[in-house]
């Protein structure tokens, strides 16, 4: 079995004319949404093997406050092809993961990683497959679960979503 995590990077600073999208980072809601999805990933047991990253400051800035809940943290690489992604292109990159990797954390960006959730999952609760289906909200992660032994095998509809939540749902459950 494989587990992939997809976590869309935390909320950032508008776009600014005259400065690259690239370059945006966090504002300090973001870094507290960071740091609540790293206590939940890590307090449930969703530990990454493996964290691949878009070099866009956001994600690397979603991920520096996420980790601060693993002892150790993860190592992370950027990989270019994650930013402004399609899903084809997240495909791919996912594809090339070594077999010895049991669960794979992606950190990216909205289009391309909400329409690659929606075209891997098959299966799971209906109801959090129809919360992915409206939104993926910045802070959003995304729990799905093959049933093969190698990331090659990947494919569309080959995923079951095992859990989708976010910073506004872990705090409605809090409540």
């Amino acid at each position: 079995m494989r587990r992939l995590l997809l976590l869309r990077h935390a909320k950032a600073e508008r776009s600014e004319p005259g400065t690259k999208d690239i370059s945006r980072v966090l504002i300090d809601r973001g870094r507290k949404d960071a740091a609540r999805i790293g206590a939940y990933m890590a307090t449930h047991g969703l530990v990454p093997d493996r964290v691949i990253l878009s070099p866009a400051a956001r994600t690397q800035e979603t991920w520096k406050y996420a980790a601060a809940a693993f002892h150790p943290a993860p190592a992370a690489m950027s990989a270019e092809r994650v930013y402004d992604a399609t899903p084809h292109d997240i495909l791919a990159v996912i594809k090339d993961t070594p077999a010895s990797v049991h669960t794979l954390l992606v950190i990216g960006h909205n289009p391309g990683l909400h329409e690659f959730a929606l075209m891997l999952i098959a299966s799971g609760e209906i109801d959090a497959r129809e919360r992915l289906r409206e939104k993926l909200p910045t802070s959003g992660l995304i729990i799905i679960d093959f049933a093969f032994d190698n990331w090659s095998k990947l494919h569309p509809q080959s995923g079951r979503l095992e859990r989708f939540v976010s910073p506004k749902s872990l705090e409605a459950t809090a409540n």
